[in-house]
């Protein structure tokens, strides 16, 4: 079976993180070849289950989590936002004069399948929908994804150079705790911090070329 693709991160909780959120799925997706279509349709979701998450009440101003994930022997596209207050979504009917209340009518529409359930470390619960995305397009040579997309064994362009990535980690920053910097180690032994929305031109390393650093010559 293989591992799903996956991007995790959190939010602040403002207005500002609707489209963040959005920013990193477009990211992931470009990354991972899906098509137009399972793109746009898992904006319009995302969109509707973090602002619902950010209009929850919850204790001392917590941070919005973010799972997106593709499962890939599934066919399907997973998104999960995880929020720390009480309470069961329900779909609701608003009136006709109402401006809102219509998010989760809208994820019911167009996801595949969607629900909730209590979140198994902490309090609060994970609402989540899937929608269908069976294909993979070949991935690209030169993809520009998110910092926080990246991972190991990929190349990233640093300095009109290529460097294979040997580790990401992330640190977050003592007077923002909602900011999250990427700090990505290189081949070379240096380091690279990047804020986790900051854009990186990416590929995958070619295993068949021998290892940088590692050649031998003869005399």
């Amino acid at each position: 079976m293989a591992e799903p693709r996956e991007v995790k991160f959190r939010l602040s909780r403002r207005r500002s993180s609707v489209p963040r959120a959005r920013a990193l799925l477009h990211s992931a997706l470009g990354e991972w070849g899906a098509g137009s279509e399972a793109a746009e349709t898992g904006e319009l979701i995302l969109s509707e289950l973090v602002t619902n998450a950010m209009r929850v009440r919850v204790p001392h101003d917590r941070l919005v989590g973010v799972r997106i994930a593709w499962l890939t022997d599934d066919g399907l596209l997973r998104l999960e936002v995880s929020d720390a207050g009480e309470g069961k979504p329900e779909v609701r009917a608003p009136c006709e004069d109402e401006t809102g209340g219509r998010g989760l009518l809208l994820v019911e529409a167009l996801a595949h399948r969607w629900g909730f359930e209590q979140r198994a470390c902490g309090i609060g619960k994970t609402v989540w929908a899937e929608l269908k995305a069976p294909y993979l397009a070949p991935e690209r040579d030169g993809t520009e994804i998110a910092a926080v997309a990246v991972r190991p064994g990929q190349c990233v362009r640093v300095r009109d150079a290529w460097q294979v990535v040997r580790s990401v980690g992330t640190e977050r920053s003592a007077s923002d705790c909602a900011r999250q910097t990427v700090v990505l180690g290189l081949e070379d032994g240096s380091a690279l911090r990047m804020d986790a929305t900051e854009p990186l031109t990416v590929r995958d390393a070619d295993v068949s070329s021998p290892q940088r650093g590692g050649e031998e010559t003869s005399g």
